[in-house]
């Protein structure tokens, strides 16, 4: 798979085109995509959506894509790489690096565009036109301090649309900072149930074990593996939702025993069994012809 390298820690990227040109490719940068203008399917990570005109995704370096142009359509490609978070996070007043953080590890890319509310898809196209802007004037003397206050106002926006879709409490991104700093490393290493033992976890915030459980649960209101466990079953939702990985792919995928082992769980919380959650969700999607 062929993989994107961009040396330039923020960058820009406008084209239109009837043909999709690129191959299936992963980034050694992020990047917001949004849609000025067309329709089509956007492939990300093996799960497809149709997108058109306002719709937004947010795609991080592990990431694959490609899309299937269906209509001539307008790209506005947004890409900054870790040297432009890492240098965001030498303003102590700036809260970017935190939204940053924020947005890229929590599980957008599995559920299509980000925003869908035509007002907010509003607010966003208005942002964009004053950056673009904004951008074609970097010889100014305030061009960064611009740039980055709009990058705040747009990325603000993709976090509350992002609560939003997952129906998860605001709250939680206004936690103290080291608890949200253990949420995240959290999101980041859920596929790595090596790194999310207490005991490493601990080591890796310079708690003792006991203190970091009672810590966590003080803070969240909930056990730390009660909350890795809902976080991984709200990805695997995802998985059954959007993707063709089989009920056993999704269980090795995220580090469970067996397929039995998921079920019991998934039924515990759920009420039903993966099977008929996705069998539920194929039936909710089909259009209603009466």
């Amino acid at each position: 798979m062929r993989r994107y390298v961009q040396y330039e820690p923020f960058d820009i990227y406008l084209f239109e085109t009837d043909t999709w040109q690129h191959p299936v490719h992963t980034h050694s940068y992020f990047e917001i995509i949004f849609i000025r203008s067309g329709h089509g399917q956007h492939n990300v990570n093996g799960n497809t959506f149709a997108y058109g005109p306002g719709d937004v995704f947010l795609l991080g370096p592990a990431d694959y894509h490609y899309f299937e142009i269906q209509a001539h359509t307008a790209f506005c490609y947004i890409r900054f790489t870790e040297n432009y978070i890492k240098d965001q996070a030498q303003v102590k007043s700036s809260n970017l690096p935190r939204t940053i953080d924020f947005l890229l590890n929590t599980p957008y890319q599995a559920g299509g565009s980000i925003v869908n509310a035509k007002e907010e898809q509003e607010k966003l196209e208005y942002l964009l036109t004053v950056l673009l802007q904004e951008y074609s004037q970097r010889e100014s003397d305030s061009y960064e301090q611009v740039i980055n206050g709009i990058m705040q106002a747009i990325l603000g926006i993709l976090t509350r649309n992002l609560v939003r879709q997952q129906a998860t409490s605001f709250s939680e991104y206004k936690k103290p900072q080291l608890i949200q700093e253990i949420l995240v490393y959290i999101r980041r290493h859920i596929m790595q149930p090596e790194l999310l033992r207490l005991e490493h976890l601990a080591a890796n915030f310079n708690f003792s074990p006991g203190y970091a459980s009672v810590y966590f649960k003080k803070e969240t209101g909930e056990s730390l593996q009660g909350y890795i466990l809902k976080y991984k079953l709200k990805l695997i939702q995802n998985r059954l939702r959007f993707s063709d990985l089989s009920i056993s792919q999704i269980t090795h995928e995220f580090g469970f025993t067996d397929a039995s082992h998921l079920h019991k769980l998934f039924k515990k919380y759920y009420g039903v069994g993966p099977q008929a959650f996705r069998q539920q969700k194929v039936i909710n999607s089909q259009p209603d012809n009466s």
